[in-house]
């Protein structure tokens, strides 16, 4: 994981890689527990039997589901010693170029967009680009926007 002192050491690298999160694991229990919980029980996530007639050859995650994940890619990627609490304030522009087949390893890779000092820390834009691996598509690429509070 990298680290930064500090904000102002962050904001010196808009337009850089700043971290690579761990590997997670996107296994069926993952998937079933994400469509019970959003009720979203569409065969191609849900029904292994009937998915690997489809066109994925096997279930696939939902968008939704992987995007719910940069939590833990943010949390394994890069840390602001001096940050004592992060808010999220929201997306920008959200893609999912690939699906996500049952049993892929993704993790998140992250670059600064921006940082703009706020009252108490900054409101920080990163892209996320959440790659699978043994795949050179990303499954994902989303902006992601916090406020970060020194």
């Amino acid at each position: 994981m990298r680290e930064f002192e500090n904000l102002a050491e962050l904001s010196a690298l808009v337009g850089q890689d700043i971290g690579v999160s761990e590997w997670v694991l996107v296994d069926q229990d993952r998937i079933q527990k994400f469509a019970d919980a959003t009720d979203d029980q569409q065969w191609i996530h849900t029904d292994p039997l009937r998915a690997a007639a489809g066109p994925f050859g096997c279930t696939i995650a939902h968008g939704f589901l992987t995007l719910s994940l940069l939590p833990i890619f943010f949390e394994t990627g890069f840390r602001i010693k001096t940050v004592r609490m992060g808010l999220n304030y929201g997306l920008g522009r959200v893609r999912f170029p690939a699906p996500v087949p049952v049993g892929s390893r993704l993790r998140g890779r992250f670059k600064l967009r921006s940082l703009e000092p706020i009252a108490g820390g900054a409101q920080i834009s990163i892209e996320v680009s959440v790659e699978r691996e043994g795949s050179d598509k990303p499954v994902c690429i989303a902006e992601s926007l916090t406020h970060q509070f020194e």
